[in-house]
């Protein structure tokens, strides 16, 4: 060992990578059944709608060029919410064990019920902002879980990355997927497409200042 040198430092460069890891998953079993989707969509039915906005905070507006739906915000504290947190709290530090190795993860946010009418899509955005010091707790992992039987809908794939590449989870099925992905929610034709949001995140990304630019050309290349 080098005079000087501390025991320790050669461990403090080892980075244990997730077995396979991926910004973009999507569960092979469901994470609730039927009956607890139903459950869920009638808690978001619940609680008072709104017309959805594009854009967070005082500067959200609506823009019906870019985004037709309507949200509900389920509080952590109502009794038919406790055990739906809870288990996705547990399947999103599965999932970011297994895949995101991202960290300091948490729920930081409430969940948002949303509902797209026949009509109804979101074009294009990322879930956080560029500028991560605008956006504490800053949103790393975001969480798509359908509530409606396929046979409700139509349309209303949830496109990721790249057009084309377009999801279409079951009921119950969730897809995880980094929050600064570029994605999208396709019209929906018919129907009524009923749908779980969230996110998943904390302090910002510890890589994030020195390779802001790097972070930047790989989004826009998206």
């Amino acid at each position: 060992m080098q005079k000087g040198a501390n025991k320790n430092d050669n461990f403090r460069m080892i980075h244990t990578e997730p077995n396979w890891k991926s910004y973009l998953v999507e569960t092979t079993e469901p994470i609730f059944t039927p009956e607890q989707c139903d459950i869920i969509s009638k808690l978001g039915r619940s609680m008072p709608p709104q017309n959805a906005q594009v854009g967070g905070g005082s500067g959200g507006k609506y823009d019906t060029k870019t985004r037709i739906s309507h949200i509900s915000w389920i509080p952590f504290n109502h009794p038919d919410a406790i055990p739906m947190y809870k288990k996705l709290e547990d399947m999103m530090h599965k999932t970011n064990r297994r895949h995101f190795g991202f960290q300091d993860m948490a729920i930081n946010e409430q969940a948002q019920y949303t509902e797209y009418p026949e009509g109804g899509f979101y074009d294009w955005h990322m879930d956080c902002d560029l500028i991560m010091k605008n956006e504490p707790p800053v949103r790393k992992i975001s969480m798509t879980l359908v509530l409606s039987p396929e046979s409700d809908f139509e349309g209303g794939g949830l496109e990721l990355a790249k057009p084309g590449q377009i999801l279409r989870p079951k009921q119950g099925h969730a897809v995880f997927f980094a929050s600064f992905v570029n994605h999208r929610v396709v019209p929906v034709t018919r129907g009524l497409r009923k749908s779980l949001v969230m996110w998943f995140g904390g302090e910002p990304f510890k890589w994030y200042i020195e390779n802001f630019t790097l972070l930047h050309q790989f989004i826009l290349k998206m």
